[in-house]
């Protein structure tokens, strides 16, 4: 091993994993034209497609750094999904509801294609170094910084500085275990085959999402994008775990579906487990864990990877405005408070979900068959079921926000297109610029302590008005039936647009938070 050399020049920050955390952390610091380093072990793109699905607000995210549509190129949209029984039979069906974040509310994805698409973003931003193929051995604080020594392939050592770390190194995470933070919860006895395979023949519905409820042998069966095809297997008692891999085994599995050998290739298969933990804390420190290093959930409602995506997108903001100066320290101490309980309630339901699908106990199952399947003849019901046990609507009970509470406070505007001064339509998203904003039911009310620390106003005008400086139409209708419906007539929206303060009619915003200074947010360039 060469000999350790000091690094000179200190960065902001330090991500450490460049997988969808770390490159969607990474594209956000950049964003900001942050000093960033992300420290990866792997020399490529990992090639087992892990995550197979995202959601709206994760799109939104990846929007922020412009690259919402290009990712969704590679993406399958409004797909269906389907809980069939042992014969083959549906007993529950329903596509997930928007939730008015101006995406498709579920998108079917092939990882490997969406991190690259993400790496391609960050080369847009020469204030991000990526260290590939370098693995971080050791972290030490201080009242400054943390110093990372950091190993390459070549045995060459360098020790960087960084005034704040993300660990997204995974559910093993080396960070996680260097700074003695438990792992908590349970690992599931049964493991599971994943099959990857391209899609050589289409069959009939091959593009729908079906939930094989089989108590003899359940499976997932997922299309996904780019022409690939995914099933999952448990591995049941008696099954020698290392033929469920080959090509004989899985063929044989999924010819139980009509599917040949002539219809698909078979690219891989890893056999996992589900794991339910959390990290007993998400910071220590100047040291923030993040996706899998901080929750493992399981997979049924495809939150694993989005849980990660959220965090970052928490978490990035954040650290930008202390870095910034627009913010106190203590902002930080808020991203556990946000993310923790919201992660919880998502992997409860993925595990109530996972109990739908994997019940091996016959009569049980034939009664879950014989109930869902009667809600699947009362029209819209079955939908509401899946929407009101899928994902929580993105909401802060508590963390960086201001008194008294109210009913917008803590809640993420929606985004629908709305007409931009020069009448243009665009998303709400792309006016708001990732920045502190005030937002009016209809013409501006003076907000003075608000307009000292040089936050800007937006009027949100009825659909029909004409096009205005310092106005956008809500040309869908959504804005002002939100805002008037939560009781707000003036909202202080954070970068993340998640409603920091809000007033009624005629009353004013609480004031700014402690030692706030914004300043003009960044432009974000999108991936040509």
């Amino acid at each position: 091993m060469s000999e350790i050399r000091a690094e000179d020049d200190a960065y902001d920050v330090a991500v450490i994993g460049y997988g969808p955390t770390g490159v969607t952390a990474a594209n956000l610091l950049g964003a900001t034209g942050l000093r960033v380093v992300v420290v990866e072990r792997d020399a490529e793109v990992y090639s087992r497609a892990r995550a197979i699905s995202t959601d709206e607000e994760v799109i939104r995210i990846w929007q922020r750094v412009g690259l919402a549509d290009r990712l969704k190129q590679d993406m399958l949209a409004e797909r269906p999904l389907d809980f069939v029984d042992a014969r083959g039979r549906t007993f529950l069906s329903a596509c997930p509801s928007p939730r008015g974040h101006g995406h498709p509310p579920q998108m079917f994805i092939y990882q490997p294609a969406l991190e690259q698409v993400l790496r391609e973003g960050v080369d847009r931003y020469p204030n991000v170094e990526v260290l590939l193929r370098h693995e971080c051995l050791r972290l030490r604080q201080d009242a400054e910084g943390v110093e990372l020594t950091v190993v390459g392939a070549d045995d060459s050592v360098r020790r960087l500085r960084a005034k704040y770390v993300i660990a997204a190194d995974g559910g093993s995470s080396l960070t996680r275990a260097q700074l003695n933070v438990g792992y908590e919860g349970r690992t599931y006895e049964d493991r599971w085959v994943v099959i990857d395979t391209k899609m050589l023949k289409p069959w009939p519905d091959h593009d729908r999402l079906r939930f094989r409820c089989d108590p003899a042998r359940p499976a997932v069966d997922c299309p996904t994008p780019l022409g690939h095809h995914r099933w999952e297997f448990p591995i049941l008692p008696g099954d020698d775990e290392k033929h469920l891999t080959t090509d004989d085994a899985i063929h044989a599995m999924v010819s139980e579906y009509g599917i040949g050998r002539d219809q698909i290739k078979i690219l891989r298969a890893t056999v996992y487990s589900h794991h339910v933990r959390f990290a007993a804390r998400f910071r220590v420190g100047r040291v923030f864990l993040a996706g899998d290093a901080a929750h493992a959930m399981p997979p049924w409602i495809g939150q694993g990877m989005a849980a990660g995506v959220r965090d970052a997108a928490n978490l990035c903001w954040k650290l930008t405005a202390v870095l910034r100066g627009e913010l106190p320290e203590n902002l930080l101490d808020s991203y556990e408070a946000e993310r923790k309980p919201h992660v919880k309630e998502v992997t409860r339901r993925a595990v109530f979900v996972g109990r739908i699908i994997t019940e091996r106990r016959l009569p049980v199952a034939r009664a879950r068959d014989t109930t869902l399947r009667a809600l699947l003849r009362a029209t819209g019901l079955n939908s509401r079921l899946v929407d009101s046990h899928w994902i929580p609507v993105a909401h802060y009970a508590r963390g960086f926000q201001a008194g008294p509470r109210t009913r917008a406070v803590g809640k993420q505007l929606p985004q629908p297109w709305v007409t931009g001064p020069s009448g243009t339509s665009v998303r709400l998203d792309d006016v708001l610029a990732g920045r502190w904003l005030l937002l009016h039911v209809g013409l501006p009310r003076p907000q003075v302590p608000w307009e000292r620390a040089g936050v800007s106003s937006l009027a949100v005008l009825p659909a029909g008005s004409r096009p205005a400086e310092g106005a956008v139409v809500d040309s869908e209708g959504v804005l002002l039936p939100w805002l008037t419906g939560h009781g707000a007539a003036t909202v202080a929206l954070r970068p993340d647009a998640y409603v920091y303060a809000a007033a009624g009619p005629g009353s004013p915003l609480p004031q700014p938070p402690t030692g706030f200074a914004p300043l003009p947010g960044a432009t974000v360039p999108t991936l040509s």
